[in-house]
């Protein structure tokens, strides 16, 4: 089976994804990055992955961006920390695409919810808890069904940086077994 990556940052995630499916039959064939100099290229060429650069006009206009899934042509596409809307007409034509999103949705999703925005969020609405949810992408930002949810706490002397540490422990131990499972749902249904 083939995976295709969507990144915009570090990449941790995605090259969590990468080593879990490494000697496996899953490949990931590309990371797509929308973000010149992002972490995220340096860890794909380090880690042997072809990495796709594009900016805004390339993914507007969806010429080059739409050549290059059909060249690639993946089971599945993977959302690890990009951050943008993801066109309609690519959810058409790929509809196994999931993304990763650092709270429990349905709260502290939308539009610029993302990364420390998010914990920034969770803090100073006391929350006592939040966590990580994988999803199916829909043409809305974060609002596609719910595929795992994985939990943790939030102490009252928590800072959004130890909200971040405890969101990324659980992306690193949770994500890629998602993935797995996802691509397993989708083979059993071929």
């Amino acid at each position: 089976m083939k995976l295709v990556v969507f990144a915009s940052g570090s990449g941790s995630n995605a090259e969590n994804i990468i080593k879990h499916f490494a000697g496996t039959e899953v490949c990931v064939d590309a990371i797509f990055c929308n973000v010149e100099g992002a972490g995220v290229i340096e860890r794909a060429h380090r880690l042997g992955v072809p990495c796709e650069l594009f900016n805004r006009v390339e993914w507007k206009t969806g010429d080059r961006i739409d050549a290059l899934l059909d060249q690639y042509n993946p089971d599945l596409i993977v959302l690890a920390g990009f951050l943008w809307l993801f066109p309609k007409r690519l959810i058409d034509r790929y509809p196994h695409v999931i993304n990763l999103h650092p709270a429990l949705l349905p709260k502290f999703g939308g539009k610029g919810m993302f990364g420390m925005h998010v914990h920034d969020a969770v803090v100073a609405a006391k929350e006592t808890e939040t966590g990580i949810t994988v999803h199916w992408v829909t043409e809305m930002y974060d609002d596609g069904a719910p595929i795992f949810q994985a939990h943790c706490q939030v102490l009252p002397n928590d800072t959004a940086d130890d909200v971040a540490a405890k969101i990324h422990a659980l992306e690193q131990a949770h994500f890629p077994s998602v993935v797995e499972e996802v691509l397993k749902d989708i083979e059993a249904k071929r």
